[in-house]
């Protein structure tokens, strides 16, 4: 019996630590193509339009917001399902007891 709790706690803790890695792993990503987007279209920009630096420095700058907007509303939305599967598991305990 102690070993079945055991595994429960590990299994619980692995859950966590995953959606905390694909977090990180999809915040890294999205930043890296939301600056490539911007530095790469801004050159395109400044290259049409022989506007040299201005478009590929103001998308660059204009990036920043949008990159934490971004990491804040994926970081919200894995919080809330650790939550959720925290609840899950402690509603599925408190059960057990009661058959």
């Amino acid at each position: 019996m102690p070993d079945q709790m055991k595994n429960r706690v590990l299994s619980k803790q692995n859950k966590k630590n995953m959606l905390l890695a694909a977090l990180l792993g999809q915040i890294g990503v999205l930043t890296l193509v939301i600056v490539l987007a911007a530095a790469f279209g801004g050159l395109a920009l400044d290259a049409s339009l022989g506007t040299k630096p201005w478009f590929t420095i103001g998308l660059l700058i204009g990036s920043i917001p949008v990159s934490i907007l971004l990491m804040v509303w994926i970081a919200r939305k894995t919080v809330a399902k650790i939550k959720a599967a925290d609840s899950e598991e402690s509603e599925e305990e408190k059960s057990i007891g009661k058959n």
